[in-house]
């Protein structure tokens, strides 16, 4: 079993999305979403609800909550919506740096073949360049059709990939 920490800046939207995709795309994934700057507790908004809807998702009982140590300590991987959530871990949390990355660099990027820890190792993580490519843009503060953009936009990502994290 492989656990996943998807990170983004408030746990409302991207990570939030990603991690409903993962669950209902392989459910023996453990999955914990969380943000760099997040206010604990805060349910999902209106907007990245009708996105999950639009894709056929729910994360009918999400509170926000910020990255703790003991998130980063249990997961196997760290998968971030964006080059400055893998900065931040890199800056907060040196010791995981090894296995975090962005959603569009592992897709890019991870090979299928091996235990999950390996093939992240094989990746050197931790000395990559972070690159505005690996971007998935934040829909915060935009209209619903900007979040159901991102939406299926995060959902075609983890289907690009689901199979290659167990």
């Amino acid at each position: 079993m492989t656990s996943l920490l998807v990170i983004c800046t408030g746990n409302a939207a991207r990570s939030v999305m990603a991690g409903a995709a993962l669950a209902a795309r392989e459910p023996s994934l453990t999955i914990v979403t969380a943000g760099t700057f997040s206010v604990d507790g805060q349910p999902i908004s209106w907007r990245t609800r009708e996105a999950l809807q639009r894709v056929e998702l729910s994360a009918r009982n999400h509170r926000s909550q910020q990255i703790t140590p003991e998130h980063v300590a249990a997961a196997d991987l760290v998968l971030a919506m964006a080059p400055e959530h893998v900065a931040w871990i890199r800056r907060e949390h040196p010791h995981a740096a090894h296995r975090t990355a962005t959603l569009k660099r592992l897709v890019r990027d991870l090979p299928s073949d091996g235990p999950i820890t390996e093939r992240l190792d094989g990746l050197a993580l931790h000395t990559v360049a972070l690159e505005p490519w690996e971007e998935i843009i934040d829909p915060g503060g935009g209209e619903v059709d900007d979040f159901i953009a991102c939406a299926h936009e995060v959902v075609a990502l983890i289907d690009q990939i689901v199979d290659r994290l167990r």
